[in-house]
């Protein structure tokens, strides 16, 4: 049944696009789809170009369903960015049709090295969540660049120039990420999370990671997924495991409380931002406060101290009133 709900709100989404749109006087209009895309964009335009995201805080994009008011918002976008490699399931497939009428990108495949994928063995071949490991994804700020600088080259040269900064903030976000993992006992640099959306993020800066469920939230966590879960706790000892802003939280409930039964106390860590950033306007509505919210939620509840902010990012922290005093 939802697969024919979604291909219906597909064929409605590509049929709404192909009527064509009303021409914009104003600023260009650029769609992101998910906020991890929608923040590098925007740090990338200035002035130059509007963003807007289709898919807010809380926003499930394997689970997400086109709407009347996505056809209109895609109708008037000059530029579509999105992730690719199946993130927006149906939604995405239509996508990879616009591209003959307007600049339509899947930023993760043009930016990134297929040898710097991390391949799976299930129907999306390739984990899409390349935004965990932050060296990777700024490399999708100069693609971001090129393809709004279609839609406004006046301002070409400012928006790649911004991009070239935005990527080297990210260069610092990195090496500070990976600086504060390590402060965790090596013994305890284990994650556990709702579904596996962090493989890149354990790649990058040396932890392991467990989800219960895969890279895809269509399918329910079995029994089974939970009991290998809640066995590598017992065996490791693992002090807390972690749930995710756009997933139901009753999977690691299930796992804490079959810990527990055998004896062994692990507590839920914290909440942490997997496929869908903070609400707007806070520091976790950005991408650099996001993985900065999930790293020092992790650090502090395995063991470890976060590292000092860098210098780099301090003006990130400052427009953003984030106290560096506090975790």
């Amino acid at each position: 049944m939802r697969d024919a709900r979604c291909a219906l709100a597909a064929a409605a989404l590509a049929t709404g696009l192909a009527l064509g749109a009303p021409a914009r006087a104003q600023t260009p209009l650029a769609v992101a789809t998910v906020g991890m895309i929608g923040d590098v964009a925007r740090n990338v335009a200035g002035a130059c170009v509007e963003v807007e995201t289709l898919m807010g805080p809380g926003v499930d994009p394997h689970l997400y369903q086109a709407s009347a008011g996505d056809v209109r918002l895609f109708r008037d976008a000059a530029a579509v960015l999105y992730a690719g490699y199946s993130l927006e399931g149906q939604l995405g497939e239509v996508l990879e049709r616009m591209g003959e009428d307007k600049p339509t990108v899947a930023v993760g495949p043009a930016s990134i090295d297929p040898g710097d994928l991390i391949t799976v063995q299930d129907v999306y071949g390739i984990d899409p969540h390349l935004w965990m490991d932050a060296e990777l994804w700024a490399r999708t700020a100069p693609t971001i660049a090129d393809t709004l600088a279609e839609v406004a080259p006046d301002c070409a040269a400012a928006m790649r120039g911004r991009a070239d900064d935005y990527a080297a903030s990210l260069a610092a976000l990195d090496r500070w990420i990976e600086a504060s993992i390590a402060a965790i006992p090596e013994p305890q640099r284990v994650l556990v999370t709702a579904h596996d959306a962090f493989a890149y993020y354990g790649r990058a800066y040396g932890i392991d990671v467990r989800g219960i469920q895969g890279i895809s939230t269509e399918a329910e966590a079995g029994i089974k997924d939970i009991r290998a879960v809640v066995d590598l706790v017992v065996e490791l000892g693992v002090p807390a495991v972690f749930v995710e802003t756009t997933i139901n939280p009753r999977t690691i409930r299930a796992v804490v409380d079959a810990a527990a039964d055998r004896g062994h106390q692990v507590r839920v860590g914290g909440e942490l931002y997997s496929d869908a950033m903070g609400a707007p306007g806070t520091p976790a509505g950005t991408y650099v406060g996001m993985l900065r919210s999930n790293t020092v939620t992790i650090v502090t509840a395995l063991g470890g101290e976060p590292a000092p902010w860098p210098d780099a990012l301090a003006a990130w922290a400052e427009r953003w009133e984030v106290d560096l005093a506090r975790p």
